[in-house]
């Protein structure tokens, strides 16, 4: 109805706002008020990547240290080699970066962390604007799908245990 003047040049239906407001009003280019950011945490082997492969869409961004490291070094997913940490931790930093300025055009953007201390938790929810989804996963059930899981060498397995048991050990409500 852009072409009935009675309707689109009617005052009732004016409404001054500014070019930014007009934008996020109709959603135009990737408005930065549609977006949503998720902060998913909880122990390790809880379930967060899970969850996110889950709920995640073509056009969403995922911030995952575990994807990071196996897409730079090409290799196991839980192997972390030190030579590359400096540019593991550029990639995150980099995209972490991104989803606190909305940058891109990407609709919902999940940072995936350990979350253990309630003190740590809270900034990086507030600095990037993020709603909290805690995984609860018991420390038994933890340990019981990081042994039950074929994929990682034993080795990793007895390293993986102590993170978990640390989590357990640190984290506050």
């Amino acid at each position: 109805n852009v072409n009935d003047f009675s309707v689109s040049l009617n005052p009732d239906n004016i409404m001054i706002v500014s070019q930014k407001s007009h934008n996020e009003i109709h959603a135009r280019f990737g408005s930065v008020a549609q977006r949503k950011v998720y902060y998913v945490y909880g122990a390790p082997c809880a379930g967060k990547t899970t969850f996110v492969n889950n709920v995640k869409g073509n056009s969403d961004l995922v911030v995952d240290m575990d994807s990071i490291w196996q897409c730079i070094t090409g290799g196991d997913r839980y192997e972390k080699p030190n030579a590359l940490k400096t540019n593991a931790f550029a990639v995150r930093d980099l995209l972490l970066d991104q989803i606190k300025t909305r940058a891109g055009k990407w609709e919902r953007a999940y940072i995936i962390d350990g979350g253990a201390v309630n003190s740590d938790r809270t900034r990086k929810i507030d600095r990037y604007g993020a709603e909290a989804i805690f995984i609860d996963t018991n420390m038994d059930e933890c340990l019981k799908r990081l042994y039950g899981d074929l994929e990682r060498p034993q080795r990793i397995k007895e390293i993986w245990e102590g993170y978990i048991r640390e989590w357990f050990a640190a984290y506050t409500e």
